[in-house]
Parts: C-alpha cells; sequence; structure tokens
C-alpha cells in the first residue's frame, strides 16, 4: 500500500501540473471503487480550476472555488500525467482531463482507492474528521507520542499505525523509525518514557522526510506521478531483511507477526 512518503512524492509530481489548470472533462471508465465514484463528477467539475493540491494523511485534496476532490490510492494505486489522446490500459479507471490536452489518469488494480467529492470544510469530511496530526508537523513531537503511550498495553509498533495517534506512519517506515529510535516493535506502548519518545518521535520525522526525499518506497504496483518507482527501499534498515546481517552490528534482523504484519528488527540495536 502507498504509504505517506509515496503519497506526498505524488503531490509534489502532480501539484505543479494541476494547479491552476481547468478541468474540461472527466472520463470514468470503473466507478465501482471502495466507495462508489459520484455520478456527476464530470458535470461537478468540468470548468473549474484547480486552486491547490495538499496531503492530509494518505489522501490526496485537489481544491476548487466549490468543493475538494479526496483521492485515495488504496491498496495498489497510483496516478499518471499522460496526453489526453492516451490509449488506457487495463486498470485505467478515471481521467480527470486538465485544459482539453492533459489526463490525470488513475490507476487501480485491486479498485480499493477512492475518487470523492466534498463540499464545505474538508477536515469535516467524515474519513478525515477524527485523523491524529501530521508526523511531519509541529503537532506531533514527543510530548504528544508519550501522552498518548500511557496506559496503553498495546505495542508501540501498533500504537504508530493508529491513525488516531499519528497519521500516516505504516508498517515500513514504523519498522524503520523504531529500528532508529533503539525500541523494538513489540515493546508496550505504556513502557516507553519520555526520553523514548523524544528519540522515536525524532526518528519518524527523519526517516519519511528522508523517504519523500528518495521519492518513496516501490510497493507493488506503486509509481510517482512521472511513473518513475520510488527508491527508498534500497536503504532499508530492517524492513523485509529477515535473516540478513544488520548494517550496524552484524546481528540477523529477526522477524515477528504483530497482528496481519510482519515486524523486523535487530535484536542487538534494538535491545528493549
Amino acid at each position: 500500500m502507498p504509504e505517506l512518503p509515496e503519497v506526498e512524492t505524488t503531490r509534489r509530481g502532480v501539484e505543479p501540473h494541476l494547479t491552476g489548470a481547468t478541468v474540461t472533462d472527466v472520463v470514468v471508465r470503473e466507478g465501482r471503487l471502495r466507495w462508489p465514484v459520484p455520478p456527476a463528477l464530470a458535470a461537478t467539475l468540468s470548468g473549474l480550476p484547480v486552486l491547490a493540491v495538499r496531503r492530509r494523511a494518505k489522501y490526496l485534496l485537489l481544491e476548487f472555488a466549490s468543493g475538494t476532490l479526496l483521492v485515495h490510492l488504496g491498496m495498489s494505486g497510483s496516478l499518471r500525467l499522460v496526453a489526453a489522446d492516451t490509449p488506457p490500459q487495463k486498470h485505467d479507471h478515471i481521467d480527470l482531463i486538465l485544459d482539453g490536452r492533459t489526463a490525470l489518469r488513475y490507476r487501480d488494480p485491486r479498485r480499493f482507492g477512492a475518487m470523492l467529492w466534498h463540499v464545505g470544510p474538508v477536515e469535516f469530511h467524515p474519513l478525515l474528521a477524527e485523523l491524529g496530526p501530521e508526523p511531519l508537523g509541529d503537532a506531533f513531537d514527543a510530548d504528544t507520542l508519550y501522552r498518548a503511550s500511557r496506559g496503553r498495553t498495546t505495542s508501540i509498533k501498533q500504537l504508530l499505525m493508529d491513525n488516531h495517534v499519528v497519521v500516516g506512519v505504516g508498517n515500513i517506515y514504523a519498522n524503520e523509525s523504531l529500528f532508529e529510535a533503539g525500541i523494538r516493535p513489540g515493546r508496550a506502548a505504556r513502557r516507553l518514557t519520555h526520553a523514548d519518545c523524544e528519540r522515536l518521535a525524532v526518528a519518524i520525522k527523519s526517516i519519511l522526510a528522508r523517504a519523500i526525499e528518495a521519492g518513496g518506497s516501490t510497493l507493488r504496483d506503486f509509481v510517482g506521478a512521472s511513473g518513475q518507482p520510488g527508491y527508498f527501499q534500497q536503504t532499508y534498515a530492517v524492513y523485509g531483511r529477515a535473516e540478513e546481517p544488520c548494517h550496524t552490528c552484524g546481528s540477523l534482523i529477526r522477524q515477528i507477526r504483530q497482528g496481519q504484519r510482519s515486524s523486523y528488527y535487530c535484536p542487538h540495536c534494538q535491545p528493549w
């Protein structure tokens, strides 16, 4: 699943091409996504210029004068900019035609993404209203993480993946951040000290910022707006490296199951 860095990489890729462009048509070839695409989307957007392209958690927000288009890439979705007359391929479900020349093309083999229209303040949309702070923003820091972890018996890795606590820290980046902070993924959240939370908050910001700079991570069908895959995966410290030597100490990386996800850690570099 595309995680926050992949979505932010996509946002940065499409923003210069979308901002100020006018939607002249919307072509919906398959509207049965996670939630049905609004049937009147073409009529709603036609003639409207894109005012801004923002991101909230893993949602892309295309802002118009009369509302906001929420785009979620789901498990395998991607956005590409192509010439409007480029023949669609399998799984190319939606085109936003811009100025009659360019198409913002939405591809989603699993059809688990979304493209929804919202009128009014977008922060009140049901999908966004209960989300926690952005990990790269000032609202997320050691104090925030420490307060959220008090009394919580769940593991710290599972806490990090709770979007009510902090958004966008998915499986890959939770593993990598915990390694950088020297904390095992199975440690009970309530056992973290304030100093632990300080290291972890710094690690999360650093890991995500580096991943965005590198263009995200290649996950199955994820590609950036240019069609190029992300490359942060080349620098993974622990994720997906079970039984391989740690880059730091040489100990073998271990793998455990937490819920439905695999977690990875170094028993030496993450002593507790």
